[in-house]
């Protein structure tokens, strides 16, 4: 394939499992990379680097908050994963698998950008809804794959 030639039609959506992957990890390389600059990083004992005393409890939970977001996105990528193989399985339309795959990685970016750099209520709201919509995307996927398989499309 000509990269020219490439556009929403393409079966792109299988390249969204690594950059979802990806999403998940840079969360915790963050945290290494934060840690290491402020207090250097205990490689012999690395989950105790977020509770060291010298870390101020503010950027503490920050740290911690990197952690959740990291953690959120290995819970949540396996059901990812089976949804685009499923729904690319099924021959779901691939402008339709691609445009879910994009908005499914921007939504983890977002998650992750207000988890990590925001605290307070309202930011916590925000992240609730940011998860729901970004899980509505893999169940979305899942039934229209389904009900394609089941041959009620």
């Amino acid at each position: 394939m000509i990269f020219g030639s490439v556009d929403l039609a393409s079966p792109l959506s299988l390249y969204s499992i690594p950059v979802v992957w990806f999403t998940s990890f840079y969360p915790a390389t963050w945290k290494f990379l934060s840690i290491d600059r402020t207090i250097g990083y205990d490689n012999v004992q690395p989950r105790s680097n977020v509770t060291n005393p010298r870390l101020s409890p503010e950027y503490a939970k920050r740290l911690e908050r990197m952690v959740g977001a990291h953690n959120n996105g290995n819970e949540n990528a396996p059901l990812w994963y089976a949804a685009i193989i499923v729904g690319n399985y099924a021959g779901l339309d691939n402008k339709w698998l691609n445009t879910m795959a994009a908005y499914y990685v921007v939504t983890r970016v977002l998650y992750n950008q207000v988890y990590i750099n925001h605290n307070g209520i309202a930011n916590g709201w925000l992240r609730t809804g940011l998860y729901f919509f970004g899980l509505s995307l893999p169940l979305r996927i899942l039934i229209k794959a389904g009900q394609k398989i089941a041959g009620h499309d």
